[in-house]
Formats: structure tokens, C-alpha cells, sequence
């Protein structure tokens, strides 16, 4: 049975690249052109994300879509169990996003350049990149371009259903007024077990709920009880649907 795993993974990888090397460019291109070109690498992202997953066996099921309003941007807030979260962001979120990601994924050739274009780097380790990637992040959200957070800031590969959150995602919705969208990932863990790099093919379902408004958190402890009610809403989501 693991054998096959270990084809069943590589074959996926191979066609991950392989889909890359041909969207890539449809991806840059769009964004060197024009900062308004990212509607259009999104959708050839889409394509990326959903040809692979129909050829690989993985599924999606997506609830909840009617909370989401298109023309209003959000702080996408997610629970992060596996590696396979990358392609479930596009699949499920029909709007322009940017998603911060570790500084290291940057390095990998070919997948660092293209990502770079929609993506906001981050090493968590430097004071200095963590407050320039704030932000960067700040600015977006003031093009009307939604962003996506793992709050967690590190893959959950423990029993709970949620690790403390980090601040920093709450602190800007304040600062901006952004509503946050929680956005429950059901499955992923199950397609790439904790602890391993072995896929397999699998349903991942993912839940939204309503949004949550950050106008009524104020004062210097606002961002923290905005934070809580965020961890509360979205542990309830994942408890609920698992």
C-alpha cells in the first residue's frame, strides 16, 4: 500500500510542476502588465489548482459562499493542518487574494518566482520583516484586494483543533476596518497525514461563516478580544463540521 502512496505522491508532484511550467507564465504576465492584472492571473491560478486536483482524485466541497460579498474585501482567516492548503485557497475563494507564506518557499525555483507575484514573504524569525510585512499587507487591503492569514503562523500538527493565534492579522483589521471571514478546512489533513509527505486522493470541505466586523473592538486590548472571538468562531467551525 505505501508503495503506491509513494507513486500515487510522485505522479502528483510531477503534474504539479509540470501544470506550473505551463499556467506560470499566464500568471506573471498579467501582473508585470498591469497591478490591475491579478483578476486574470487568479483565474489561470484557478486552473492550476483545479486541473491538478481533478487529476490527481482530490474533490472540494465549499459552504457558506453566500456570505461572501465580491466587491468587499476580507481578512481570510484559516485553519492550517497540511501542506495541501495551497490549492484549497483558490478552489474555495473566488475573489483576488495575496496570502503570506514563509520567506523559504520563495526559494524554490520556478514555484518561488511565480508565487512571488501573489503571495506576501515573510520570515517569522526578523522583526524587521514581520513589520514590513504588515505593511505590505495594510496596503493591499487598501486596493480592495482581500488577503488570506493562518493565524496559527505555523502548520498545526497537534491533537487540537486550533494552536494560539498570532495578533497581527487582528491588529490590522482594526487598524483598516477590514471584516474577517473565518474559513474552516475539513480534510486536508487526511489527503497529507501529519507528519509525512505521502498524498492520496480525498475530500476536503471547506466552511465560511458570517464575517466578523472588528468596528465594535477598540481600546489598546481590542485586537486581542477581536483575536478570541475570531479563535472561538473558528474552533466552533471546525469542532461542528469534523
Amino acid at each position: 500500500m505505501k508503495i503506491i502512496l509513494w507513486i500515487y505522491t510522485l505522479y502528483a508532484a510531477v503534474l504539479f510542476v509540470l501544470l506550473m511550467l505551463v499556467f506560470g507564465l499566464f500568471i506573471v504576465i498579467p501582473l508585470l502588465v498591469s497591478p490591475r492584472g491579478g483578476k486574470v492571473s487568479f483565474i489561470f491560478i484557478r486552473f492550476w489548482a483545479g486541473i491538478w486536483s481533478f487529476l490527481v482524485g482530490i474533490r472540494y466541497e465549499i459552504h457558506g459562499r453566500e456570505h461572501i460579498d465580491p466587491k468587499q474585501a476580507y481578512i481570510y482567516i484559516f485553519n492550517h493542518r497540511s501542506f495541501i492548503d495551497a490549492p484549497v485557497i483558490p478552489m474555495a475563494i473566488r475573489q483576488e487574494v495575496r496570502a503570506i507564506g514563509k520567506k523559504e518557499l520563495s526559494k524554490i525555483p520556478v514555484f518561488g518566482f511565480v508565487v512571488s507575484r501573489v503571495a506576501v514573504w515573510v520570515d517569522r524569525k526578523d522583526t524587521a520583516s514581520r513589520k514590513a510585512s504588515v505593511e505590505r499587507l495594510m496596503q493591499i487591503l487598501k486596493k480592495g484586494i482581500s488577503i488570506v492569514v493562518a493565524p496559527e503562523g505555523t502548520r498545526n500538527d497537534s491533537g487540537q483543533a486550533l494552536l494560539p493565534f498570532q495578533k497581527g492579522a487582528f491588529r490590522i483589521a482594526i487598524e483598516t476596518g477590514t471584516p474577517i471571514m473565518p474559513m474552516a478546512v475539513i480534510g486536508a489533513d487526511r489527503i497529507m497525514k501529519r507528519g509525512s509527505i505521502l498524498l492520496r486522493p480525498g475530500k476536503v470541505q471547506v466552511y465560511f461563516s458570517a464575517a466578523i466586523q472588528p468596528g465594535s473592538f477598540s481600546g489598546e486590548d481590542g485586537f486581542l478580544k477581536l483575536a478570541d472571538k475570531c479563535y472561538n468562531r473558528l474552533e466552533a467551525m471546525i469542532l461542528t463540521h469534523e
